[in-house]
C-alpha cells in the first residue's frame, strides 16, 4: 500500500506541478498582453499630451502692441513646437509640428507690421493641419 501511495503521491505531485506549470505560462501571456495594453495606452497618452501642449504653444497669444515681442513669443513657441516634435511618435503630428514650428521661427517684424494677415492665415492653416493629425 505504501507503493500505491507513493505513486498517487508521485502522479499527483507531477500534474500539480504541470498544472502550476501551464497556470505560469498563462499568466505570463497575460502579464504580456496586459503590459503591451499599458505600452499602447501609455503611447496613446504621450501623443495626446504632444498634441495638447502643440496647440497650446500655437494658440498663445502674442503681443499685439509691440511686433517685437509678438516675434520673440514667436521664436519661443517654435523652440517649444521644436521639442514637442521630437517626442512626437506619429509621423504626420511630428511633420504638422515642425512645419508650425519653422513658420514660427521664420517670422519677422516685417511678417507682423506689413502682412500679419497673410502671416496668421499660414499659421492658421498650419494650426487646422495640426489639428487634423492629432485627431487621426
Amino acid at each position: 500500500m505504501r507503493a500505491a501511495t507513493r505513486t498517487a503521491a508521485t502522479r499527483f505531485t507531477t500534474a500539480a506541478a504541470a498544472v502550476t506549470a501551464v497556470l505560469a505560462l498563462s499568466a505570463c501571456g497575460a502579464l504580456q498582453e496586459a503590459s503591451d495594453t499599458a505600452a499602447s495606452v501609455a503611447d496613446t497618452a504621450s501623443a495626446i499630451q504632444v498634441c495638447t501642449d502643440a496647440l497650446a504653444q500655437a494658440g498663445a497669444a502674442v503681443d499685439t502692441t509691440s511686433p517685437e515681442q509678438a516675434v520673440d513669443q514667436a521664436h519661443t513657441a517654435a523652440d517649444n513646437l521644436g521639442d514637442l516634435a521630437a517626442r512626437a511618435a506619429d509621423t504626420t503630428v511630428d511633420e504638422a509640428i515642425t512645419a508650425l514650428a519653422t513658420t514660427l521661427r521664420e517670422v519677422t517684424v516685417d511678417d507682423v507690421v506689413v502682412r500679419p494677415a497673410q502671416w496668421l492665415e499660414l499659421k492658421a492653416q498650419q494650426v487646422a493641419t495640426l489639428t487634423s493629425a492629432c485627431a487621426s
